[in-house]
Parts: structure tokens; sequence; C-alpha cells
């Protein structure tokens, strides 16, 4: 058999986002990784040296596979499996058993688990990032194509008005000359800013609270919008005037959901060892929106970001995609759910992000 690889608890496993748990041949626990620590709500210094029937309510099927992996020293791996946990919890995960060497020459078991939620979760993310860059590059080629013939119409009529001496029919050349203009801010507005960010040192409860009164400042006196913010959130490297701009679409989107009356949270907290799409990051701002409203309509959430797509009769259907936008430009996402009583969007910026 080939030589197995050495664990040691010091190893890059305390940066995955996938729960890693090391038994020695006794099921008993050895090393949990932070990731692991999250899923059984344990710390390593609880958990170690816990046996496998004290971490999982149904331990025999485990136990019986984990042995079998110890005895033929083969990787096992295994789709959809679902685990009670001793805290009451039930996980559905996808498992490898990878026997591996302990310090001191014993043998052990590696086992593997990712949430099939949080799978499924990354490819839906993939998924809108892949949406969203092929309808800014499918809008930039219309954009292009419309904006051409728009400055020759808007020449011409601009020309023709010069022409006619009757008052009366220069009325319709300016009537061209302002659906002209109407269009390319229209356009302009789909295309989003096209500017270099400024990035800086952004304070995130600064940015939200400059929201919270612009809006507050438009809104009914029946709104409410409450903070529920994590003071514990560091800077992130950002262009203020894009954040706000992609923050303060998403609340105004909320307090014309509401209609004036209800309630708005901004809530901020830190998520560690998280994904952005495929790609993790050590740290990641989670900022929420969450209103009281009557919610989105399930057909409607799956296109939510896209332009031109709204549930209102006087809405362009461009402010949430060009809030999106501006979120991928800072390497971040927007996600959304919603039921009636409860729409939440969160944005997920990375904390490490200097570009």
């Amino acid at each position: 058999m080939a030589q197995l690889p050495e664990i040691h608890s010091e190893s890059l496993l305390d940066y995955l986002s996938t729960s890693v748990l090391v038994f020695d041949r006794d099921f008993r626990l050895r090393y949990i990784n932070p990731a692991g620590e999250v899923m059984f709500a344990q710390s390593h210094r609880h958990a170690h040296g816990k046996a496998i029937n004290e971490l999982f309510a149904n331990p025999g099927q485990l136990t019986t596979e984990l042995g079998s992996v110890l005895a033929s020293g083969q990787v096992v791996s295994q789709h959809g499996c679902r685990l009670e946990l001793t805290n009451g919890l039930a996980v559905v995960v996808n498992c490898t058993h990878t026997p591996v060497s302990l310090s001191g020459g014993l043998s052990g078991i590696m086992l593997e688990m990712q949430k099939v939620d949080h799978q499924l979760r990354v490819e839906q993310e993939e998924q809108l990032i892949a949406q969203q860059e092929a309808t800014h590059s499918l809008l930039r080629g219309l954009a292009h194509e419309i904006k051409n013939p728009l400055g020759g119409l808007r020449g011409a009529a601009q020309l023709l008005e010069k022409e006619i001496p009757d008052s009366e029919l220069r009325e319709y050349t300016r009537i061209i000359i302002g659906e002209a203009d109407r269009l390319q801010n229209l356009m302009d507005r789909m295309l989003g800013p096209n500017d270099v960010p400024n990035i800086q040192a952004v304070n995130i409860h600064q940015i939200l609270e400059r929201v919270r009164e612009l809006v507050l400042v438009e809104a009914d006196s029946g709104l409410r919008i409450n903070q529920d913010y994590d003071p514990s959130l560091p800077d992130l490297m950002a262009d203020p005037d894009l954040l706000v701009q992609a923050v303060l679409n998403i609340v105004r989107n909320a307090a014309q959901a509401l209609e004036g009356r209800g309630k708005i949270i901004l809530r901020t907290r830190v998520q560690r060892q998280f994904n952005i799409g495929n790609r993790q990051h050590r740290l990641v701002a989670c900022i929420e929106v969450i209103d009281n409203g009557p919610g989105i309509d399930a057909a409607l959430q799956a296109k939510i970001f896209y332009p031109m797509v709204t549930s209102r009769s006087d809405g362009t259907g461009l402010g949430l995609s060009i809030a999106q936008s501006l979120i991928n430009r800072h390497h971040g996402l927007i996600e959304c759910n919603s039921k009636p009583g409860e729409t939440v969007f969160t944005i997920l910026l990375p904390l490490e992000n200097g570009t």
C-alpha cells in the first residue's frame, strides 16, 4: 500500500469550507476543522476525544463504513447521506472517507462532509454570476447598435427644426429630440457607470446610514428602517459611491414594495471561510435588507436581476440589475429570498478584496 498522507491540526484543512473530521481507529475524534465546528456547534477543544456516537445520533451505518475504509485502505465517496447530529439537527451531505496516517504512525480515517444545500447554493451563484456577465455583454452590444442610429435621428431632427418656420410643426421635432434623449438616458442607465472604481477603505455602516437617511427623507412617515449592525465588521476596500448606489437601489425597491408603510431592517454580519460562487474567501461582509412586505412572486424571483423585469407598472426594472452589476464589480454578489411577509436581499462582499 502507498504511504498515506500525515494529517496535522495546523494545516490547510482549517481554511476549507468543507467539514473535515479525523477519527482514530477506535473512532474517537482527533481533529475537526472550523467548518466542522460550525456544523456540529462544538469547538475543537470540546469535541476532541469524543466517540463517534457522541457526535452522531445514528452512528451505526457510519461506523461500519469507516471500519470498512480502515480495513481496505480505499477511499470511498457517497452522495446524499443523511446524518443525524446529537444536537437534534439532521444534515444531508456528500461524504468522502479517506484512510490517513496520524502522528505517531497510527492509522485513522478522515471524513469530509459537504452539505448538499451548500453545493446547490454554489451552483446557483455561479449561474447567477454567468447570467449577469452574459446580460451585461448583450446590453453593451445592444447599446452600441442603438446609439449610432439614435444620434443620427436626433441630429436630423435638429437640422429639420431649423428649416421649419411653423412653430407648431417644430413641436414635432422637439418631441423626436426629447424621445431620442430619453432613449439615450435609458441606455446609459442600463449599462451603469463605466468609470474605473475609486477603491478605498470603506465603513459599510456609514454607507448604510447614508442610504437610510436618503430613503427616510423620500418615504412616508409610516416607514421604519431599523439597524442591526455588527460592530466588529472591518472596513472593506470598495468604491463608496458605487456601494451607495447599489444599496440605495435595493432599499428603495423595498420601500416601494411596502408602499410607504412597514419595516425595513438593515443587518450586517461577518461570514468566515465563505464561498461566493466557487471562490472561497476568508472573510465576507454579509449585508441584509429585510422588509415585511407582500413578497416577490416565485416566478419573478428567478429573473429579478434581469434588466427590464419588474412587477410595478411604473417601474423600469433597472434598479436591481444595476445594483447586481455594481456589486459584481467588487467581486461580490446579491441574492434574494422571498416569501409573503419577508423579503431578504443579501449583499455578499469579500473583505479581503483590494482590486
